[in-house]
């Protein structure tokens, strides 16, 4: 029997922030969004237009998460499927200069994402 994991208030506000951003890398976000940027590997960007499109609109619209593959509830991870290829997404926290870590990751004013679009291959 497996044991529930306790999802922190920090990991809560990291996934509100985490969808947030996802949700709206196809739209440009809207105020309040928090910052970031999107990245692909090279074998992704290979794969043409028609693909990188479809797969940024099945990241931001992903919304399967579970204690199996969000352990942390901070919605940074996912994987979809894109014309029989399977994808994974990754977001990351960084300072406001893209050097180091976020110190406050759950503080969208202090923090920056970068979201990293990638086949299982490229990690």
């Amino acid at each position: 029997m497996s044991e529930s994991i306790a999802i922190t208030p920090e990991a809560r506000r990291i996934a509100e922030q985490n969808d947030q951003f996802r949700s709206n890398i196809v739209n440009g976000g809207t105020a309040g969004t928090p910052q970031g940027r999107v990245v692909v590997t090279r074998a992704v960007a290979a794969m043409g237009a028609a693909f990188h499109i479809a797969t940024a609109h099945a990241v931001a619209a992903d919304s399967m998460f579970s204690e199996d593959n969000d352990p942390d509830g901070d919605h940074s991870f996912g994987a979809v499927t894109i014309a029989g290829c399977k994808v994974w997404w990754k977001i990351d926290l960084y300072d406001l200069a893209y050097e180091w870590g976020s110190e406050a990751p759950d503080d969208a004013t202090k923090t920056r994402r970068v979201l990293t679009i990638m086949f299982p291959s490229d990690y």
